[in-house]
């Protein structure tokens, strides 16, 4: 019985004959960069958002790096995120000339701990971007007005959150702007690339649109200069047609996420997902904790048995060669490197039923009993 990490093919299956009908209609258009479709998308995906509009462009990073860009951000200043994301929030910093500055996580939910944010400000930080790692937001609001009445921007990295909601409130409604990665094993994936920026603001979004489009809204008017990147049609169907049903599918990941907790609920050894029981966790990752020195023997003996597991991310920014010159050092960010060491991404996709998840947990039962060292402190 072989368990895929995640299966981007089992949503396109579901949205397969309607895409197929709507890109043959295009092509009869020709109409394969912007367009109607697209349009149609970022309609769509501000309304789900809660926002003013989307600016659909070509990836997450560009996302990140555009909005960055849009809100003059640039050398000289700092802009404060979490020292353990994706390497693509801290890249987006960089590129603008901007400097970046790593705040610790917390060591249960592993989102950016706001103490250490707040430690982290200066007269030098322009913007804050809070990750909501693993599908699970983090609750900005508490400092919310703190960093507005500062004039410092709140970017919402919401590469990995599409569709949860805290509060009411969806992912990508409480900032200044957020930024959505649609890369193909997203909870909104796309069949490609592909990414946006939603926000409240018209200014910010008029500036995106020219960004994207080499620094004009139409065709031939350059204004400032700016760069390519914008969401394709092809994209934008299949989005829009996954968007309708992102709901039931956040629906049933937190279903799965309910049985790992069934069948894992009583193992030692093992530290589950913290999160809030509602809606603000859609579970892009399952994310559990393991000793460290059984994790890597525990992942080579699920991958024997056909489970497939990732470790989302195997090194803290800091210590990424790409980002030594920030000047960080080991033991700087004691908890991610912590957390770093031990987790362990299970399988989570729509097509995950109760049998798969018993057969995972079985699996990792016994590789975690053959271990050595699975009573050790974790």
């Amino acid at each position: 019985m072989g368990i895929l990490f995640a299966a981007p093919q089992l949503e396109f299956d579901e949205i397969r004959e309607p895409w197929v009908a709507s890109v043959l209609e295009l092509a009869a258009k020709g109409v394969f960069v912007g367009g109607q479709a697209v349009s149609d998308f970022e309609a769509a995906f501000a309304r789900y958002s809660g926002t003013v509009g989307a600016v659909g462009v070509g990836n997450g990073t560009d996302a990140l790096f555009l909005t960055l860009k849009a809100l003059g951000i640039g050398p000289g200043d700092e802009v404060v995120t979490a020292a353990n994301t994706f390497v693509a929030t801290v890249e987006a910093i960089h590129h603008t000339g901007a400097t970046p500055v790593l705040a610790d996580c917390d060591p249960d939910s592993y989102l950016i701990d706001p103490e250490q944010l707040r430690a982290c400000l200066t007269p030098r930080t322009k913007a804050v971007i809070p990750v909501h790692l693993y599908g699970q937001m983090a609750d900005i609001e508490p400092w919310l007005s703190e960093l507005t009445d500062r004039g410092i921007y709140v970017i919402e990295d919401s590469a990995q959150a599409a569709g949860a909601r805290l509060r009411g409130k969806p992912a990508g409604s409480l900032g200044t702007a957020a930024c959505f990665s649609f890369y193909p094993d997203k909870n909104l994936g796309a069949l490609g690339d592909g990414g946006a920026v939603v926000s409240a603001s018209p200014n910010v979004l008029s500036e995106l649109r020219r960004l994207r489009n080499h620094g004009g809204e139409t065709r031939y008017t350059h204004e400032i200069p700016g760069f390519n990147s914008r969401l394709d049609a092809l994209q934008a169907i299949a989005l829009r047609l996954k968007l309708s049903r992102l709901d039931e599918w956040s629906a049933h990941r937190r279903k799965v996420a309910q049985w790992y907790e069934q069948y894992l609920g009583d193992l030692d050894g093992v530290v589950l997902p913290s999160h809030r029981g509602d809606e603000s966790h859609v579970f892009h990752l399952y994310v559990i904790r393991l000793p460290a020195s059984a994790r890597d023997e525990v992942r080579k003996a699920l991958q024997k048995k056909g489970i497939l597991t990732a470790v989302q991310y195997p090194r803290p920014i800091h210590l990424l060669p790409a980002f030594r010159h920030l000047g960080y050092g080991s033991g700087d960010f004691p908890i991610a490197e912590f957390c770093a060491e031990r987790i362990l991404s299970l399988p989570m996709h729509i097509g995950m039923d109760e049998a798969a998840v018993a057969f995972v947990c079985g699996q990792l039962k016994e590789a975690l009993g053959r271990s050595r060292s699975g009573s050790q402190a974790i």
